[in-house]
């Protein structure tokens, strides 16, 4: 990596009570599971023997992410910002809710346009917050950096880094961030030019 360029790791929480329990978490708290704490150090270790580091750290306000961040961003002595920027998704009325509990009927289809769970952002938005998240990032001098976030936001950056508009319906590409996957970037500034290094979750079988 030059001078110029920047480094930045999009990182996914560890297992939550709200993923072990498959509920619709948004911006609803849950913490992490102890296997989804296992996760973090696996992952810590991993980064550990691999030497890999970061000089900065944001992560989500939301305990799942910011107890997955603390557990990495200590063991490898990164420090760490909160940024709301990073939450997931406000998914309105759905957040903790599992299906068999919602009282109402979601659309028969989504537009970009459509709120999810009624009151929430919609995809639009969500592709949007993402887009000034990253901007937020690259407005600081280039470095290695480390996002820890969740599956809704993460899918809508890549969608932002890789130029690819808002699908309705839940269509066009998925980026399967489960628990503790991380995707490595480089960019250069100099041609606008994003690399994708690394998709991975080795760490945790």
């Amino acid at each position: 990596m030059t001078d110029a360029q920047y480094s930045v790791t999009f990182l996914r929480h560890g297992e939550s009570t709200g993923n072990a329990e498959n509920r619709f978490q948004g911006q609803a708290d849950f913490p992490l599971t102890e296997q989804g704490r296992q996760q973090a150090r696996a992952l810590a270790d991993q980064w550990r023997s691999e030497r890999v580091a970061f000089d900065q750290c944001f992560t989500s306000p939301l305990l799942r992410a910011k107890e997955t961040a603390e557990i990495v961003c200590t063991a490898l002595n990164i420090p760490v910002e909160v940024d709301p920027a990073w939450m997931e998704m406000d998914n309105g009325r759905m957040a903790g809710l599992r299906d068999d509990e919602m009282d109402w009927d979601e659309p028969k289809f989504m537009t970009p346009y459509t709120r999810f769970g009624e009151t929430g952002e919609s995809r639009l938005e969500i592709y949007l917050r993402a887009g000034r998240a990253i901007q937020s990032i690259l407005d600081r001098k280039a470095g290695r950096y480390l996002v820890v976030s969740h599956g809704g936001i993460l899918t809508m950056t890549m969608y932002s880094i890789l130029s690819i508009a808002p699908q309705a319906h839940h269509n066009g590409p998925r980026f399967w961030f489960r628990n503790t996957t991380y995707a490595d970037f480089a960019y250069d500034p100099q041609w606008h030019n994003w690399r994708l290094l690394r998709f991975d979750r080795s760490h945790w079988k």
